[in-house]
């Protein structure tokens, strides 16, 4: 963090803060007369009930405030960044990193690797352990951040250093022991490349992580994303759909065992096995707690079951009539079509075409909602607009597909390009079972 501090962007009205004349532009200096590196340490310190706070006002000029307050209550501070002193990237060279496979010409935020254990502990961000040096070990131990969300992918050594590109790779068993004497729970994370670290390999992996449990909580096995553009990578392939169903049988076979001594799973396999191999998703019960959803495990089984429950309380008096495309990823496709079967079936007055759409930009391997760019929209939706247009429909889109605090695709189109383009209007849903029934029906149908 710079030695004058960090520059405060907000602060709430009523709180603390406020009352004390702190402004948006002053800087956090110190608390207790500790520096303040990021939202962790700011959290933590604003905990007690006396405070000593230095923050340093326009001009220059340096307040000294002493604080009582209800241990827990917030100062009412707000920052432009979750850490205050950069953020750590990261040192690897994965034989499967997505960002090398990007095509150039986007937005520069989308080329960041980080690699940070303060954003994995705040945000849930998968980390690799790789660049931790003595101090970030005796942060995380100080503040005990836990969970964190790890990418372990093989628990080789040899294997580890191969696939991340890095020599520090191998030490993953002994860091994560270290975290678990600690008493930090984690996540792990298994991308699964074939030939790599599957069969063989992947027993030993879940093996040895479950020698760790409950420290380790959880194991996410997901397949690699690949796109088209790997001109001078490693040569990998996507997972077979043969393949996915017998990773989902060996994952149903070590559930059960695991079940049988930890009382859960711990062990999951992500959704695209289950759609890929065109197997049934399991019940809500076999994931448990749902401990890895952002890493696309179980969150198709959660949009499913929220679809069906909401559908089954609506009734047929607020059904407006309405004409909807719903775009998605071809990956989901053949799932959301039969979820608007049931929809339309509930109200005949519901006209609806699910429209899956190719992804030229990044190929045809990447089958996902959220890696649609504007163009491929365009493209892929022009013939189905002309059906919209005909009784002034809508297209809906899910909102994973913008960026989360600016309404923009990847290649910085926006729905208002598309909808000017089309000539029909674009809604923005959210990416839930309610969201695809407001959708579908008209917001207020859903409370």
């Amino acid at each position: 963090m710079p030695e004058e501090g960090v520059v405060i962007t907000a602060v709430r009205p009523d709180s603390i803060a406020a009352a004390l004349g702190i402004n948006p532009g002053d800087k956090l200096v110190a608390i207790n007369g500790e520096r303040v590196p990021d939202l962790i340490v700011y959290r933590y310190l604003c905990a007690g009930e006396n405070l000593e706070v230095e923050i340093e006002k326009a001009g220059s000029e340096r307040w000294l405030l002493e604080i009582e307050k209800d241990y827990d209550e917030d100062l009412g501070l707000e920052f432009g960044a979750s850490t205050f002193d950069g953020l750590r990237r990261c040192g690897n060279k994965c034989l499967f990193c997505f960002v090398d496979q990007m095509p150039r010409g986007l937005r520069p935020g989308l080329y960041i690797k980080d690699d940070d254990y303060r954003y994995s502990f705040l945000h849930g961000n998968f980390i690799t352990l790789t660049n931790l040096r003595p101090r970030d070990w005796e942060y995380i131990l100080r503040w005990h951040l836990s969970p964190l969300y790890i990418s372990v992918h093989t628990t080789n050594p040899q294997l580890r250093s191969k696939m991340l590109g890095n020599p520090r790779g191998g030490e993953i068993m002994a860091h994560l022991t270290k975290l678990a004497a600690a008493g930090i729970q984690m996540h792990t994370q298994v991308v699964l490349c074939p030939g790599l670290n599957d069969g063989p390999e992947l027993e030993r992996t879940v093996k040895d992580l479950s020698g760790l449990f409950p420290a380790v909580q959880s194991i996410a096995v997901v397949p690699v994303g690949l796109t088209s553009r790997r001109e001078h990578l490693y040569p990998l392939r996507r997972v077979k759909p043969e393949e996915a169903a017998g990773i989902i049988s060996q994952i149903a076979a070590w559930q059960a065992g695991f079940r049988r001594r930890f009382g859960c799973g711990f062990v999951y396999g992500a959704d695209e096995f289950y759609l890929l191999a065109n197997l049934p998703l399991p019940p809500a019960s076999f994931y448990d707690d749902f401990p890895q959803t952002e890493n696309g495990v179980g969150l198709t089984r959660l949009f499913l079951d929220e679809f069906k429950a909401t559908l089954a309380k609506l009734k047929q008096p607020e059904i407006q009539p309405r004409r909807v495309i719903i775009a998605t990823g071809t990956l989901a496709a053949p799932v959301l079509a039969g979820l608007i079967q049931e929809a339309t079936a509930k109200a005949s007055s519901l006209e609806a075409m699910v429209v899956p759409v190719n992804n030229h930009f990044f190929g045809p391997q990447v089958t996902v909602a959220g890696l649609l760019t504007g163009r491929d929209l365009l493209q892929g939706l022009k013939e189905a607009a002309s059906w919209a247009r005909e009784k002034e429909g809508v297209i809906l889109i899910p909102d994973v597909m913008l960026k989360k605090d600016t309404p923009v695709f990847l290649d910085d189109m926006t729905p208002e390009i598309i909808a000017a383009e089309l000539g029909v209007v674009v809604e923005v849903v959210p990416a839930t079972g309610k969201g695809l029934i407001a959708g579908c029906y008209g917001r207020t149908v859903v409370q």
